[in-house]
């Protein structure tokens, strides 16, 4: 797909602004809701003591999907699967912080196969899938499949299952991406774009849950490891301020428990929509993380899958 200039910047921008909203809200992570005007900055720290600009396991986990789709590889394969299994399990043997309900679907995965053993095993066993560790890492899908939203839907709903048994795991993935496309395409804040991509019973169900979101406060979603109340954490920072990119990923963090993860999700719709030139110069001097990226590591996946013409 020929994209313009403008168009590449914004499909930069979403895993820039995936990382920077997760690096923004690791210091913060599992603290208290902030009062509105709090400083937010980049300072590193938190519970599992990260550098300053150091992105956490939404990105590394978002940066193996990347990477197996640069490759050109159709994430809806097996075969793309077990790379992208394979690298995440790489990359947790070291991992400083990884989600409960992942790390048990990761133990001993040998492949996808497996790992959809293991996320279907844990969902009966337990009843309970639908975290926000798929969503957290999904934005690289959306890249992938810029030309074809059936095709985006499908590797979508996929890439979550290897993790995540939970069917709205995956149907948040599905309309997230979907909005993420439609935002890298027309540079159009329009998170309800993603919601044709879901059944329309479903599509009800979440379309009220964005409404609720939009009046509220990101502090109001104090369950935001629920993927349910992550995507509203996410959209009500991102609708109460406009959709500008720093804000929004300011009053994310602001939200308080889940801090990195509802800013990186809000930050891949956001950098979707104002690029990767919108990311402040100071952050990106300092953003890396697994496997030894920086900032222009990530620019440069971003475009080995879009293509540079």
């Amino acid at each position: 797909m020929n994209l313009t200039t403008r168009q590449r910047d914004r499909a930069a921008g979403v895993l820039l602004g995936t990382a920077a909203g997760d690096a923004l809200g690791a210091g913060y992570e599992f603290g208290p809701p902030l009062p509105a005007g709090t400083d937010v900055t980049m300072r590193g720290g938190g519970p599992f003591d990260w550098a300053p600009g150091e992105w956490t396991d939404d990105t590394s986990m978002a940066v193996a999907i990347a990477e197996v789709a640069a490759g050109g590889a159709d994430l809806r394969d097996e075969v793309a699967q077990d790379r992208i299994v394979a690298r995440w399990v790489e990359w947790a043997g070291g991992a400083k912080d990884i989600g409960t309900q992942t790390a048990q679907v990761l133990a001993g995965a040998s492949g996808a196969a497996a790992a959809r053993g293991a996320a279907a095993e844990l969902h009966a066993r337990t009843g309970r899938s639908a975290g926000n560790g798929s969503l957290m890492r999904t934005a690289p899908v959306a890249l992938a499949y810029l030309d074809d939203e059936a095709a985006l839907a499908a590797a979508a709903t996929a890439v979550s299952a290897l993790t995540h048994h939970d069917p709205e795991a995956g149907e948040a993935c599905v309309f997230w991406c979907l909005a993420i496309r439609d935002a890298v395409l027309t540079g159009e804040l329009d998170v309800r774009a993603g919601l044709r991509g879901l059944p329309g019973e479903r599509a009800e169900v979440w379309a009220a849950r964005l409404d609720v979101a939009q009046r509220s406060r990101p502090a109001d979603f104090p369950n935001n490891g629920w993927v349910v109340e992550a995507v509203q954490g996410a959209w009500s920072a991102i609708a109460g301020t406009g959709g500008a990119l720093v804000p929004g990923l300011e009053a994310a963090v602001r939200g308080g428990a889940d801090t990195d993860t509802v800013a990186a999700i809000a930050g891949g719709l956001l950098g979707a929509v104002a690029g990767a030139s919108a990311i402040p110069p100071e952050w990106r001097q300092i953003l890396h993380g697994w496997p030894g990226l920086r900032a222009d590591g990530l620019v440069e996946l971003a475009t080995a899958i879009v293509g540079s013409g």
